[in-house]
């Protein structure tokens, strides 16, 4: 019998910006620099987008969300994780668990994953057990390491639910 689940791991990146608000996770953290793109830059949830398409063989996030399109300038990530979600339904699929690396030197996350957690496990309708949210530096090597940017990955198991 072949068990009806999928994999997808998701990759994202995005500089820093002065005068931009810095969200992760659907989260607004305060810091002294935000983070540039054509969206908010949530590189958290661009990730988890990414890596749940990625399961359900339905391309990448600029796919679905390109950054030339102005419907998505300055739109708050969590539509495209959500939208993502969607699809996947439609599809006949459910989001099973979601695993998440932060990479930044700056700012401290942890004192935010609580409430990424939440709010991330509401648009992909699981449990915030089912969410897990780690962060980590690269000891200032590399662009995170010199604060040029923040770097973000994901992986994302999906179930078959019909």
């Amino acid at each position: 019998m072949k068990l009806n689940i999928r994999v997808g791991q998701g990759f994202d990146v995005h500089p820093f910006a002065e005068n931009r608000r810095l969200v992760l996770g659907g989260v607004e953290i305060p810091y002294e620099l935000g983070l540039g793109g054509h969206s908010d830059a949530d590189v958290l949830s661009h990730a988890i987008c990414d890596a749940l398409l990625g399961a359900a063989g339905l391309n990448d996030i600029g796919f679905h969300f390109p950054d030339h399109d102005p419907n998505y300038e300055n739109a708050d990530s969590s539509l495209f994780v959500s939208l993502s979600v969607g699809r996947l339904k439609r599809m006949g699929w459910a989001v099973g668990n979601v695993d998440c690396t932060i990479i930044a030197q700056e700012p401290k996350i942890a004192p935010y994953v609580p409430e990424m957690k939440k709010i991330l496990s509401k648009l992909m309708f699981i449990s915030e057990d089912e969410i897990n949210i780690k962060a980590t530096t690269t000891e200032r090597l590399g662009f995170t390491g010199r604060k040029e940017g923040i770097a973000a990955e994901a992986v994302a198991l999906i179930t078959r639910i019909r």
